[in-house]
């Protein structure tokens, strides 16, 4: 009889333990937590299928972003080239030279947590412009020992008035990976505030820019569109954009979800 007993009860524990392992985390923190936040955390929604690029469009032609199943880079006979390997496949290509349009989402968005995985190659640029219009860098910015600026990786980009840049943000640190390695943004992004009339109240605002695991902003305000940025008006939703115009960039596991608040731990 003892012996059942605690042969019932181990099962009990066991099945309690297993229940404990399934259930997600409430957290919103800003920190590493294991692996990538869509797959600890609830509420996020798949912004790339993984296999081809319906839900996407580029801005203008030819439009030769591909989808891919691996990238290919070699350090010593390639380092400034991507090369995709496959298709279709879960890695999003900027064509086979590294220079085409830039790539938008069909969907419009307001506040917006943003995750997403990209690779570069050595030297090149990109970025991510939330509405369009509020460029978070993308660029090689391994081994620098220059001060980070706005155009390096992770730099809330500075805006072009009267043939020079104003404003920006540079990253906290320089927290990039070499090329050819992937590499991450989490992005808590607030849009801009109008009121009845149409008149903006609020500026738009990076709360946090987490890249590789580390925290590079906080609480960024942004005046108005940065530079290279789609030719739309502010406005309460607007898309996502990649650039993809200045070189070799691919890009995996884009997610989004509804902006939180941030839990201060």
């Amino acid at each position: 009889m003892l012996i059942r007993l605690l042969g019932v009860l181990v099962a009990a524990l066991a099945c309690e333990a297993n229940l404990v392992a399934q259930q997600r985390p409430e957290l919103n923190d800003g920190d590493a937590h294991g692996d990538a936040p869509y797959l600890v955390e609830d509420g996020w929604t798949a912004l790339f299928n993984g296999r081809d690029l319906a839900g996407w469009h580029g801005l203008g032609q030819p439009n030769e972003w591909f989808t891919a199943r691996a990238i290919f880079w070699d350090r010593l006979l390639g380092p400034t080239r991507l090369a995709g390997i496959g298709g279709p496949g879960d890695r999003m290509v900027n064509g086979p030279h590294g220079r085409t349009v830039n790539l938008v989402t069909d969907q419009k968005f307001g506040d917006i947590e943003l995750y997403l995985e990209f690779m570069l190659a050595r030297g090149s640029n990109s970025g991510v412009y939330l509405h369009g219009l509020y460029e978070v860098q993308i660029f090689d910015s391994y081994g620098s020992t220059e001060p980070v600026t706005s155009s390096d990786c992770g730099g809330i980009y500075h805006r072009w008035i009267d043939n020079h840049g104003v404003g920006g943000s540079a990253p906290s640190r320089n927290a990039s990976r070499r090329p050819g390695e992937g590499q991450s943004y989490h992005i808590w992004f607030r849009a801009p505030r109008f009121d009845a009339s149409g008149k903006k109240t609020e500026n738009a605002k990076f709360i946090r820019v987490v890249f590789n695991g580390l925290s590079v902003q906080r609480n960024v305000e942004v005046d108005g569109p940065t530079r290279a940025a789609m030719d739309i008006p502010e406005a309460a939703t607007n898309p996502i954009m990649l650039q993809g115009d200045h070189g070799p960039v691919a890009f995996r596991n884009v997610y989004w979800r509804g902006l939180r608040e941030i839990v201060e731990r």
